[in-house]
């Protein structure tokens, strides 16, 4: 009997051989193209060493809760006494998009007469409108959010800097600006400023940069600003310090 053994067990593994194996389809769960809602230290869909390879790129025709909403809502309405994790006034709450959605009535409604968020920042009267004791946000910031909620108030981000990282000509009026106003402004600026440092005008900016406090206080490795936001990712701060160096020219 031995003497069929070896050709018997060949024939077998020929067979095997010419059996397609089993092959098991990827299960797809949930949307194909989900939000990215990466919060790594590296800033909003970076990785966590800042690379600008990763995330998404993003869209100019999308508006970006981790990149545009949630700074502006940090930078006006996270200050002392108002509606951080400690002091919670009214009980709301606007440090992450978790508790956005669970302190604020209807946020996600497109109907603007319920949904809080955008009642109270169209509100008036002063003394019901946000930022209360500050000026109002600009008709730009207010569409802004509008038009997130309308996308669907997604829990989104984007890498502002995919790809290569370009600090050439960085321009006050193209990033520096953009990025006080949506970062900065809401504590620093009005007629009591956080620490007495008023961010609106560029003259303000201007000596923040040169007296080298500006880099400072983006760099830290705690207590950095935005004070309660995510800290800026290595490419924009090196843009920043490129437009520094370069002599912090109102371009």
């Amino acid at each position: 009997m031995q003497q069929f053994a070896l050709p018997i067990l060949l024939a077998a593994f020929i067979i095997g051989l010419s059996t397609p194996s089993c092959k098991h389809e990827p299960l797809l769960t949930g949307d194909p193209n989900p939000a990215d809602t990466t919060q790594n230290p590296g800033g909003p869909g970076t990785d966590p060493n800042g690379n600008n390879g990763s995330g998404i790129l993003c869209d100019p025709d999308s508006v970006y809760f981790q990149n545009q909403i949630l700074p502006l809502l940090v930078s006006n309405c996270t200050e002392s006494g108002c509606h951080n994790t400690a002091d919670r006034k009214e009980g709301v709450v606007l440090v992450s998009y978790e508790t956005l959605l669970s302190t604020v009535e209807h946020v996600t409604d497109n109907n603007w007469g319920e949904n809080k968020l955008m009642r109270v920042l169209l509100d008036s009267d002063p003394d019901d409108r946000m930022p209360y004791g500050k000026p109002p946000l600009s008709q730009d910031q207010i569409n802004l959010i509008g038009k997130w909620v309308q996308q669907g108030a997604k829990n989104n981000g984007c890498n502002e800097n995919y790809g290569a990282c370009e600090t050439a000509n960085v321009q006050y009026s193209v990033f520096v600006q953009p990025l006080i106003q949506a970062r900065c402004q809401g504590c620093h600026s009005g007629s009591n400023p956080q620490g007495g440092i008023n961010l609106a005008s560029y003259a303000n900016v201007k000596q923040q940069a040169q007296n080298g406090k500006l880099i400072d206080v983006v760099t830290r490795t705690s207590n950095w600003m935005p004070k309660g936001g995510a800290k800026l990712d290595d490419c924009t701060v090196a843009k920043l310090q490129s437009w520094i160096d370069a002599g912090a020219q109102d371009n």
